[in-house]
């Protein structure tokens, strides 16, 4: 599969969004799927008001997308985002944040927002 080389101007954006450890974070435990912000606090060890920050400027930029069900609402990445396949190469290129889930799974912390 060919890739379509990014402008600049289009990298530069994701590449900063990207630069901050716990947007990456977020980015690598959505390569697998989905993730509830009670998720991302429990994994991160940080407020909701403060993963909300950091997954507003994802939505904002378009690299996430965010699907609500009730009053949950579940974020993933945007498949359609203009530099998805570099976020892709970013987020392989660092440790799997997917064991950072089973961890929780495996102490029963992993919370379900069904």
């Amino acid at each position: 599969m060919e890739r379509t080389r990014l402008m600049i101007e289009e990298a530069a954006p994701a590449l900063k969004l990207l630069g901050d450890k716990t947007r990456l974070t977020i980015a690598g435990m959505l390569k697998n799927g989905e993730c509830c912000v009670c998720e991302f606090t429990e994994v991160l060890e940080m407020s909701q008001p403060s993963v909300s920050q950091h997954l507003r400027k994802l939505r904002d930029a378009k690299l996430v997308k965010e699907n609500r069900r009730g009053q949950w609402v579940f974020y993933s990445l945007n498949e359609n985002y203009e530099a998805y396949d570099l976020v892709l190469s970013v987020i392989d290129h660092v440790s799997d944040q997917s064991e950072k889930l089973q961890e929780l799974e495996k102490q029963g912390k992993r919370i379900q927002c069904e």
